[in-house]
């Protein structure tokens, strides 16, 4: 084993938290949650912040939509905060502490758990939040990550997801997978997924936690889904500077030791050009790349037993 250590990373909190007391209680009999209904007939569309509680930049986009009065053109639009409660936890001092209270509120999207017997607060989350979302169209899931990684668009395995995510425009990298072993994610709810339904759903992970440049990304993004929808009243495209790279997951990682380590300082985003490469150490295994050109999705350089470690991805036309 010869995996590399990886330093302690810092965080540097660049964003003073928003005050979303105003929509503590929103307007749809779920706390958290506020609709609006537009002139026109049209779908029902849902941007969800904070189902982890201390990922905020989506958050503060969707206050200031809020606080702007934003009213959609046609159908209707559900501003959601999902895990109030873990934001309300986040301390600047060890920001990271807040990101769920009992488990990570985006891997009980399973039916089987939410609807067996198991009980934490974010499952009970959750399950006061489905009603709703079994009448959503197009959900826009908003995060951001702890490790450096360029800007991306989760889509899940469908392709309906996939289309969603052309049509916002951003970022420029789409990733396709099916989620991780340790549970099922928002987007990969039977709604979004299963055969036969056109609801569609993406995550967007759009930069470093804690940094204005990834607020920047939340607002085009957000854009780009209220101009593809037709909410608002603006043809104009969104820039993105280079076009849209679509990219399917071969292999997602997990990681099986405490022991999981990078032979190198990896970002999200860079490639390995060669094949069999070797990247990472799980205890005494060598974890290789599957083919040339990999791509690594959102590498987690200090995951934990069970958890994703890195996906590793093979570019598409």
């Amino acid at each position: 084993m010869s995996g590399t250590t990886t330093p302690q990373p810092e965080f540097d909190v660049r964003l003073d938290p928003p005050d979303l007391s105003p929509w503590a209680a929103g307007n749809t009999g779920i706390p958290g949650f506020t609709s609006m209904t537009g002139p026109r007939p049209g779908p029902h569309v849902a941007i969800l912040a904070l189902t982890h509680g201390n990922e905020f930049a989506g958050a503060i986009v969707l206050d200031r939509l809020l606080r702007a009065g934003c009213a959609p053109a046609r159908g209707k639009l559900t501003l959601g905060f999902v895990n109030q409660d873990a934001f309300d936890r986040f301390d600047v001092m060890h920001p990271t502490a807040s990101r769920f209270l009992d488990e990570d509120l985006n891997r009980v999207w399973d039916e089987s758990v939410l609807n067996g017997p198991r009980r934490s607060r974010e499952l009970d989350r959750a399950r006061e939040i489905r009603p709703l979302i079994d009448t959503v169209d197009v959900l826009l899931d908003l995060h951001s990550m702890l490790w450096p990684s360029d800007p991306l668009m989760l889509c899940g395995a469908s392709a309906r997801g996939r289309d969603l995510a052309h049509g916002i425009g951003a970022p420029t990298l789409v990733v396709a997978d099916r989620g991780h072993a340790s549970g099922k994610r928002l987007i990969d709810y039977t709604r979004f997924t299963e055969f036969g339904c056109d609801a569609r759903a993406n995550l967007l992970e759009a930069g470093q936690h804690w940094h204005p440049a990834t607020v920047d990304t939340v607002e085009t993004c957000v854009a780009g889904l209220l101009r593809n929808v037709g909410m608002i009243d603006d043809p104009a495209p969104i820039p993105t500077g280079s076009p849209q790279r679509f990219a399917m997951v071969t292999t997602a990682v997990t990681a099986a030791t405490k022991h999981f380590a990078f032979v190198g300082t990896y970002r999200g985003g860079d490639i390995v050009p060669r094949r069999n490469t070797v990247i990472a150490y799980d205890g005494d295994t060598e974890i290789r790349t599957p083919h040339d050109d990999c791509l690594l999705v959102m590498p987690s350089l200090r995951p934990g037993k069970g958890h994703t470690a890195v996906r590793l991805a093979r570019f598409e036309t």
